[in-house]
């Protein structure tokens, strides 16, 4: 017999192995699909089951935007449907947009709960394209959070979403320090890296964000929300873009980062529309390349 405090015990074991192990693996998803603009909720259903039927049988999936396209509106019922996970997007970039994002964002929280939210990016590259200041962002990201909290949903992590190279700038820190989670982009092909070095410069470039937030808020966890590799596009310098590129890009970074204790989301599921396009399914949702990585 068990006393109590041996059943707590268990019970608080039991829980932190499940969180440990606890890691969400995607896709990015837009939501405007090629020669549609907006897509329905069977379309998302369609790239969740799309996503669940890949050898690693994917359960999670990036979006950028709240309402636009009634992006949560459509995808969040899809979404718990099918048991998928979502890291949902606030764009931030004007006022009015900002107030829609985030009406749309409480809405679906306070319509479905939150059991299909992993977290909230409270806009993307937004300093990387200069489109704000850290201490606006900062603001904005703690606002976010604050609403959630304040309809019951205060577990939510929010964080933001930027390229490595806006990270590691000093007078970025103040968005750092606002985060729960920082999310991390890094493409080598748009660095001119030739795929035969694109996992060296996948980790040279985690790194340098890794090191920027350490410094910045120690023991924020870092996520990749978006690295991959063309199969299609213009050739920069050294890196092309290719089937067989895409593929071994997969193949050296992918398999390795679905495998590694960080949450990543790759990019993208489809998107074959875009030039240049990173999408690993073509317009009939079928594999472009081989997406085993557990053979």
């Amino acid at each position: 017999m068990h006393s109590p405090y041996v059943f707590s015990l268990l019970s608080v074991l039991s829980i932190c192995q499940q969180s440990a192990a606890l890691y969400y693996k995607g896709f990015n998803i837009g939501g405007s699909p090629f020669g549609d603009p907006c897509k329905k909720q069977a379309e998302w259903a369609r790239d969740f089951a799309t996503m669940q039927a890949m050898p690693g049988a994917f359960s999670s999936a990036r979006l950028f935007a709240s309402s636009d396209c009634d992006t949560l509106g459509q995808a969040v019922p899809a979404a718990v449907a099918s048991g998928t996970t979502l890291l949902a997007g606030v764009w931030t970039e004007d006022n009015g947009h900002y107030e829609a994002e985030k009406a749309a964002l409480l809405k679906a929280v306070q319509q479905y709960g939150t059991s299909w939210l992993i977290a909230v990016s409270v806009g993307s590259e937004d300093l990387y394209r200069g489109d704000t200041n850290a201490t606006t962002l900062a603001h904005q990201i703690n606002e976010v959070r604050s609403l959630l909290c304040g309809i019951g949903a205060c577990g939510v992590e929010v964080g933001h979403v930027d390229t490595w190279s806006a990270w590691i700038k000093p007078e970025n820190a103040d968005a750092i320090r606002a985060c729960d989670f920082v999310g991390h982009d890094g493409y080598p092909y748009w660095e001119q890296a030739p795929v035969d070095q694109g996992v060296d410069a996948y980790h040279t470039n985690l790194a340098k964000t890794r090191a920027a937030v350490k410094a910045a808020k120690p023991g924020t966890p870092v996520w990749v929300a978006e690295t991959g590799w063309p199969v299609s596009g213009d050739t920069i310098g050294p890196a092309v873009p290719s089937i067989q590129n895409a593929q071994k890009y997969w193949k050296d970074v992918a398999c390795l980062a679905f495998s590694e204790e960080d949450h990543t989301f790759w990019y993208a599921l489809q998107d074959f529309g875009d030039k240049p396009s990173f999408g690993v399914v073509g317009p009939d949702f079928k594999p472009l390349y081989d997406l085993s990585c557990w053979d």
